[in-house]
């Protein structure tokens, strides 16, 4: 974690600003007896803290809002008021719920009557499934926290480990199992972190689900007995439920107010968080690897680790979660953190040309692109191999001949001299049975000797956790860019598992495919970006299939979702931002009617939509009229007058879109807060022509602001041209807009 410190003594870990040092427990103010051993662990308006009980288990005790150094984090002596006292371990509760089955664990293993969800679940060599993990040893390695933790007869550890973000409060936890035995052990379940709430019955959890042209709709459910799980069986993150999870209260929790946890695992595959209450109403967040499907043969001295989970706290409601996690991520995961450049205006070939690409072609509309200030001009599918359509070719990443009969590099030179980096879309991991690569290597792919290989998308899935197969891929992608100038790749992956087998490696070790797999992918991308510092990478999955942490480390940009669909896009872009910044999340134009959903909207409107994120052309360009260039050229332009406040700055959700809400406005609000852009989108008109003034959020209220329409246009009646910030959030505005699918932004300047 980057630009993040922790000090650590006797037991105490606290968070400092961009440093590391050590202190006493006497200097933080908090005592213990001997034999006792809290940690806690204190960043930007956050406490996390555990400790270990008389009975050697590691339990968790706090998690939220700030403590004071020297609150007791256990319960006190009444003789002596204020001093701290060992943590005890509870008694059994009834001959039903035995002592192992209600001691709260920071991290438990499948054992002693535990009924909950494991942190990790093992079979012995003898059969045995009682794991039962106490407390060993801690230390602390630079900025983290490592707790050894270790069964009470088997010779196998358990080392979780904690880091704090100073500026945010967030944390990162990770979990490593060791096997110190001559046997093997196997490892059915394995989570990066367990997470506990005190006991309640008003929580609430809001999760990101959906499906392919569907993602990023919002849930809440209430929190009970009867487990919530989101998780993909599908080999990478999928559309159905995202790595993600925030819990507020009933009542207490809103967009602006409230308490709130929330976090997202780091993991490209198969994953599975759980949430519920346990038998005595407390709240329990566990998540890492998806056991469907899944165990590791662990071998005698072999460990294995799980991917990071982070989480984080916020008191200002759901809206004050998503920016402190915006915030994080942009600053620790994001490839080139807070100096990252911002996302260029980008054009993709796909809708004007499919898979009948051509260098006369493409040249031509890459001269329309570049004359509405298009930056980056992006070739997509059909530029390889024996690509005509999805039928072949897919594998054989060489330029197609016929269609570019002098290679790339002409196109290349061309979209340069117009003012614009060059792209490609490629989608690496899958392959055609038609295509030489399966030809030559038909082993290459996930299956099961002697059953089907069902196709979807007329593609199969490259076994990326083979070495030789992940060797191969980088090395074609290395010469493909290496040989021309390419800026950009387009990273697609267009289907689910099936059939995943390994059959080339023993049985023991072949559902180890849904780490190893993962793991390469993450090489690949790694050592690629080592190779060649500038090129920029777009994940992409149809749409938003593969989006979490763990990509999002590796790629610079995300496509959330194949639906291009305007006022669809609305709904989507508001999920999606409950998680994961607007820096990556590009949006383009597209041609209307959306084949989505066939519906027709303006140019203007597909333009105030996608100019909420990283904007990008998808439209037909060949087709366009020259009022439409005209269009599209006064919008790009408006858009790199705003684009640093939108891709950098906090996000407020004013009036967040819905299917039963006929307007919407979002907010951004540059870092220093000399600008902002506030957005309202009118979905239809209906019995109100007058609907309430719109008020801005995140302004500085001392400073005078200059506002004006985006794009140009007269301020409606009764709006001043200048007023404090104050006057702004406390007297609000609004467009007076009327019709269908229209929309209008302000933007707010700080007069000099």
């Amino acid at each position: 974690m980057r630009n993040s410190g922790s000090v650590v003594a006797s037991g105490i870990m606290t968070a400092v600003f961009a440093t590391t040092a050590f202190t006493t427990a006497a200097e933080a103010k908090v005592s213990a007896p001997p034999g006792a051993r809290i940690f806690r662990l204190d960043g930007a308006g956050v406490t996390y803290a555990m400790g270990v009980d008389d009975k050697g288990y590691l339990q968790p005790l706090y998690w939220g809002a700030p403590l004071a150094a020297g609150d007791p984090l256990v319960s006190t002596d009444p003789v002596k008021t204020g001093d701290p006292v060992l943590v005890k371990a509870p008694g059994e509760l009834s001959g039903f719920d035995p002592a192992g089955s209600v001691t709260l664990q920071e991290y438990p293993g499948q054992g002693e009557g535990l009924v909950n969800d494991p942190g990790i679940k093992t079979i012995f060599a003898d059969g045995n499934r009682d794991l039962v993990l106490k407390y060993r040893s801690h230390s602390v390695q630079g900025e983290t926290l490592i707790i050894e933790l270790a069964d009470i007869r088997r010779p196998l550890s358990v080392t979780l480990r904690y880091t704090i973000d100073p500026e945010t409060g967030v944390l990162a936890r990770s979990a490593s199992v060791r096997n110190g035995d001559s046997r093997p052990v196997r490892v059915d379940q394995i989570a990066s972190a367990v997470f506990t709430l005190p006991v309640g019955d008003d929580y609430r959890l809001h999760y990101l689900t959906g499906r392919h042209a569907a993602e990023w709709q919002k849930k809440d459910v209430a929190i009970t007995p009867a487990l919530t799980v989101l998780e993909s069986r599908r080999g990478s993150t999928g559309h159905g439920n995202n790595p993600y999870f925030a819990i507020g209260k009933q009542g207490a929790t809103s967009e602006a107010h409230g308490p709130v946890w929330f976090g997202a695992l780091a993991w490209s595959g198969s994953f599975r968080i759980s949430v519920g209450q346990d038998n005595l109403g407390r709240i329990r967040v566990m998540g890492g690897y998806n056991p469907y499907d899944f165990s590791w043969s662990l071998k005698p001295g072999e460990t294995l680790d799980t991917p990071i989970f982070y989480a984080g706290y916020s008191d200002a409601g759901m809206g004050g979660a998503s920016r402190i996690f915006h915030r994080f991520e942009v600053a620790h995961i994001m490839p080139g953190g807070v100096k990252a450049k911002l996302r260029p205006v980008l054009y993709n070939s796909w809708e004007a040309t499919a898979f009948d690409v051509t260098e006369a072609g493409q040249e031509a509309l890459a001269e329309k692109a570049a004359k509405i200030g298009v930056e980056r001009f992006v070739v997509d599918d059909g530029w390889f191999g024996a690509r005509n359509s999805d039928k072949a070719g897919l594998g054989d990443w060489t330029v197609n001949r016929t269609k570019f009969p002098n290679g790339m590099k002409p196109l290349i030179d061309k979209v340069h001299t117009l003012g614009m980096d060059f792209g490609l879309w490629v989608e690496p991991e899958m392959v055609n049975v038609d295509s030489d690569l399966y030809r030559a290597h038909p082993d290459w792919v996930l299956n099961y000797t002697g059953r089907p290989r069902t196709e979807g998308r007329n593609q199969l899935v490259l076994n990326l956790a083979r070495k030789d197969v992940r060797d191969h891929l980088l090395g074609v992608l290395d010469t493909l860019v290496s040989e021309n100038d390419i800026a950009f790749l387009k990273w697609d992956y267009n289907r689910n598992w099936t059939e995943a087998g390994w059959p080339a490696m023993p049985v023991q070790d072949q559902q180890r495919v849904y780490v190893d797999y993962v793991r390469n992918l993450y090489h690949i991308l790694t050592e690629l970006r080592r190779r060649h510092p500038k090129l920029e990478i777009e994940g992409c999955s149809g749409g938003g299939g593969r989006v979490d942490l763990g990509i999002l480390g590796l790629t610079d940009e995300v496509w959330p979702s194949d639906n291009t669909d305007p006022a669809d896009r609305l709904m989507i872009q508001d999920g999606f931002t409950q998680a994961y910044p607007t820096s990556v999340m590009m949006a383009w134009v597209t041609d209307s009617p959306n084949w989505a959903n066939t519906r027709a909207t303006s140019l203007d409107y597909r333009f105030l939509s996608s100019m909420q994120g990283g904007l990008g052309i998808g439209a037909n360009l060949d087709k366009w009229q020259q009022e439409d260039f005209a269009t599209a050229t006064k919008w790009v332009a408006a858009y790199k007058t705003i684009r640093q406040t939108v891709q950098r700055g906090q996000l407020y959700r004013i009036d967040p879109p819905s299917t039963d809400n006929a307007t919407s406005a979002t907010m951004y609000v540059a870092q220093d807060r000399r600008q902002g852009v506030m957005f309202q989108m009118l979905h239809s008109s209906m019995w109100r022509d007058n609907p309430a003034p719109n008020h801005p959020q995140g302004l500085d209220p001392s400073v005078i602001y200059r506002v004006s329409i985006l794009g140009g246009g007269v301020l409606p009646e009764g709006v001043p041209a200048r007023a404090s910030g104050a006057y702004w959030m406390e007297r609000g505005l609004r467009a007076p807009l009327k019709g269908d699918f229209v929309g209008a932004a302000f933007v707010f300047d700080a007069a000099k």
